[in-house]
């Protein structure tokens, strides 16, 4: 095969998503990760919740081939902090301000208050991969040097893209978060039977104890939700938001704007006791995934945030299908109701020669911490061991 022709391309960046043409972001960004779906960075940006107001400007990445088709596109914002982000560079910053730095404003290429591993470097099938994603990079790092901007930073890349963005130059940071993966089963107590018998008695003792105060769920999908489950739902993100964060990142409008654009790729997963909304998980289903997003409640129940967050998303996965459930970022105590440590990655190009040899140090000492960490963890894996 002879060698594939360069394409002519123009590379521009956009401060609003929504002028960009939907169909063609998501010609690029594929159906299988909703995060990166036009409808859900709209969402974000028409609620307020992601804007320059609130240290998010939208800088989106895009490069056009010749007859102004959008081939590749990457969500890309200036930040002025470090919040919303669950990759901590608060320290990076700290010590290179100290040094007479100045760490901010940023580039990130990322979904805000996201932590869900997904493609961020996004390509047409049609078009040349390896050529369109050095193109987005040499774009961002053009961006950065033109605006006196002191690193691009990628948070939860896919792997692949982690590499690849590693040999152009990037330092790479690992993590970890918990997911569970559907081994074919066909029902919940199919996956219960594959835990140790300690763990599966637990399991059902909490499933039990969550609905003893006379609590229903209820799943609510599609045109399902309406905007009372919203109303709802955004009482109990408040409540949580407020006490985890200080100040919750997401306006109210965002939920309507996800739920009438992209209601059939949302999960809302409600109790209710004396016919009142007491609690709350919102979830994204992908095309292989269910990503566990926010959660809230306004009475305190035993084991009900176990329920619904984790045991109600297993029940769906199992149900139609689906190879995995992310739950989001952190949580040891994930592991021992089958969610299972893996590695997340970010990836990070920093101009201060000096600064960036300093973060490498630490990058390389950290990444072994995770691995180390991820493998003890691993030993104490809630499944039935291979002797058993």
């Amino acid at each position: 095969m002879g060698d594939v022709e360069p394409q002519e391309v123009t590379i521009k960046v956009v401060g609003d998503v929504r002028r960009l043409p939907a169909d063609q972001w998501n010609a690029c960004a594929g159906d299988n990760n909703p995060f990166v779906q036009h409808a859900f960075l709209a969402a974000l940006e028409e609620s307020g919740s992601a804007t320059g107001e609130t240290g998010w400007a939208p800088y989106h990445l895009v490069v056009e081939d010749d007859t102004g088709m959008i081939t590749a596109c990457a969500p890309m914002y200036v930040k002025g902090h470090s919040q919303g982000e669950y990759v901590f560079d608060h320290g990076w910053a700290q010590a290179f301000e100290r040094a007479g730095g100045r760490y901010y404003p940023k580039l990130l290429i990322a979904v805000p208050f996201t932590p869900a591993t997904g493609p961020r470097l996004l390509v047409r099938a049609d078009s040349n991969r390896a050529n369109m994603e050095q193109a987005l990079i040499a774009g961002a790092i053009e961006v950065a040097h033109k605006h006196d901007i002191s690193s691009v930073n990628v948070n939860f890349p896919t792997k692949d893209e982690w590499h690849r963005l590693g040999e152009a130059g990037f330092l790479q940071r690992t993590g970890e978060q918990f997911h569970w993966h559907n081994d074919d089963y066909e029902s919940f107590d199919d996956f219960l039977a594959a835990l140790s018998s300690r763990k599966r008695k637990a399991i059902k003792k909490e499933r039990r104890g969550a609905v003893e105060n006379d609590i229903e769920i209820e799943c609510l999908t599609g045109t399902d939700s309406r905007e009372e489950h919203w109303d709802a739902f955004f009482e109990f993100y408040m409540d949580t938001g407020a006490r985890k964060w200080g100040r919750p990142y997401l306006t109210r409008p965002f939920f309507s704007l996800i739920g009438e654009a992209m209601g059939n790729q949302t999960l809302l997963i409600l109790a209710k006791r004396d016919g009142q909304y007491v609690a709350g998980a919102l979830n994204l289903i992908g095309g292989d995934t269910l990503f566990g997003r926010y959660w809230g409640c306004m009475e305190d129940h035993a084991y009900l945030h176990f329920e619904l967050c984790y045991y109600q998303a297993i029940d769906y996965a199992i149900e139609h299908g689906l190879a995995r459930v992310e739950a989001g970022a952190q949580g040891q105590h994930k592991l021992s109701r089958g969610y299972l440590p893996i590695h997340t990655y970010s990836a990070h190009w920093i101009a201060d020669p000096g600064f960036r040899r300093a973060v490498d140090h630490y990058l390389e000492q950290e990444r072994a911490a995770v691995d180390q960490e991820i493998a003890a963890l691993d030993s104490y894996s809630p499944f039935k061991s291979a002797d058993n």
